[in-house]
């Protein structure tokens, strides 16, 4: 079933139809998924890649996206409603396909590479304009500059070039020139316009335009890569960031801002930001690590764990398992240090209070073996018995405060009786002078008896 492309539009006549989004849900547990199996197909109808709306829903759902181009299957992590993923798609199609001057869908972008910048061209109004580059997809289209095989598939404009080679073939033939030759330069676009489709929707498809894209913008390059890359599975997505790292991480090189930035912008592209700690964890304390120097190299990378783990206990998760094989590949080394290890990543922030003890309360064979494991969690229990013991103590701490204005009081005011009671019952001379009220009513008593007596 198809529908208007725009989303306010209800004229039946409308010309820009798509076909309805399909999901389908598939797993069970964490491993759920909802594959868009006819986003191809509406991807074509909006002249825009299959990847580019996959990439939107992901960024607007906070979910991972997969890309399967040779089967044509694009997932979003998660389950989605078809209704909703339809809803989101209008917006895409608000933000990055219609005209903002006349809101037609007629648009092509383009991508300037260096200056980080895409323009939008309507071929239907002429308007161009630059797109607003704060939406996170715009990150990812910058990296990966439309497929130039997605334009060209117009009928219209394949129709309107062969009419311009038929047209140019029967001009030649006037001028008594040898029709098979002139034809052929003009299948290869001589005439202005010709040169003007090869530029636009040709050059980048060419080998040779890779090549020199290859050399000169490695933006670009890496742009052209993440498909392929997308297309390996996790094991081998995480060996590229392990490449990629070591390459920013000569040994005894300290990083930089910018170095840092690169370093989760490539585990970003390659969609592995979760478990990349655990990565992280084995080149820093194992791969690069110097000689009794672990709780220095921790500081040392404090900054770069952070980008990683601040405000995601998932992937300090995963820095908990980085830890124990990191500990499994240098054991005698690194065991006897399972406690200080642990306390610098909590006092460094990088790993949390609730992680660290729900880490501690079972043993898990996930990434070791049981036997290391239990032998780690051991270590482990003089600096765990600490942190349970701390938050008691905060905790007991934050009420006894509250309780000692009262006690304070209570006990000021049981002593002033004391003292004032004591003297009265001994009969002493002290007690007489500093309370003057218990003397005049036992004069009064015994004054009282005397009476009582006489009578």
């Amino acid at each position: 079933m198809s529908i208007n492309v725009k989303r306010d539009c209800q004229d039946a006549f409308y010309r820009y139809k798509m076909p309805r989004l399909i999901a389908k849900v598939e797993g069970k547990g964490n491993g759920i998924k909802t594959v868009i199996p006819n986003m191809a197909d509406i991807a074509r109808s909006l002249g825009r890649p299959p990847t580019y709306p996959t990439k939107f829903f992901g960024c607007e759902l906070g979910a991972q996206t997969q890309f399967d181009h040779k089967n044509d299957r694009y997932i979003v992590n998660g389950s989605h409603d078809a209704a909703k993923l339809q809803d989101l798609l209008f917006t895409f199609i608000d933000k990055f396909v219609l005209c903002e001057n006349c809101e037609n869908p007629e648009t092509v972008l383009k991508v300037n590479t260096k200056k980080g910048i895409i323009n939008s061209s309507c071929k239907a109004c002429g308007h161009n304009y630059n797109l607003d580059m704060r939406h996170k997809l715009t990150t990812f289209i910058v990296k990966n500059p439309p497929e130039q095989d997605l334009k060209a598939a117009g009928t219209s404009l394949t129709e309107r070039k062969e009419k311009r080679s038929k047209r140019r073939e029967q001009e030649q033939q006037e001028q008594g020139s040898t029709g098979n030759d002139e034809s052929g330069m003009g299948n290869n676009g001589d005439d202005d316009f010709g040169d003007d489709d090869d530029a636009e929707w040709s050059t980048d498809v060419s080998k040779e335009a890779v090549k020199q894209r290859m050399k000169e913008l490695s933006l670009g390059v890496k742009g052209l890569a993440m498909d392929d890359d997308m297309e390996k599975s996790e094991t081998e997505r995480i060996n590229i960031l392990h490449n990629y790292i070591m390459k920013k991480l000569p040994a005894g090189k300290t990083l930089d801002i910018a170095d840092e930035k690169a370093i989760l912008i490539e585990a970003e592209r390659l969609e592995i930001v979760t478990k990349a700690p655990m990565l992280l964890c084995e080149i820093v304390l194992c791969e690069l690590l110097p000689d009794d120097k672990v709780i220095a190299q921790i500081k040392k990378f404090k900054r770069l764990f952070l980008r990683f783990t601040h405000e995601n206990q998932k992937a300090q998760k995963y820095l908990m398992g980085g830890i124990e094989k990191t500990i499994e590949a240098k054991k005698e080394e690194l065991l006897p240090k399972v406690p200080a290890i642990l306390k610098t990543f909590y006092d460094e922030d990088i790993l949390e209070e609730e992680v660290l003890l729900e880490w501690g309360k079972k043993v898990s064979k996930k990434y070791i073996s049981k036997e290391l494991s239990e032998q780690i969690h051991k270590r482990a229990e003089s600096f765990l018995t600490w942190l349970k013991t701390a938050e008691e103590e905060s905790e007991e701490d934050s009420d006894e405060d509250v309780q000692l204005e009262f006690d304070e009081r209570a006990k000021i005011s049981t002593i002033k009786e004391k003292i004032d009671e004591a003297p009265a019952t001994n009969g002493s001379k002290n007690g007489k002078e500093s309370s003057k009220e218990p003397d005049s009513i036992d004069d009064d008593e015994e004054e009282e008896d005397v009476d009582i007596d006489d009578i």
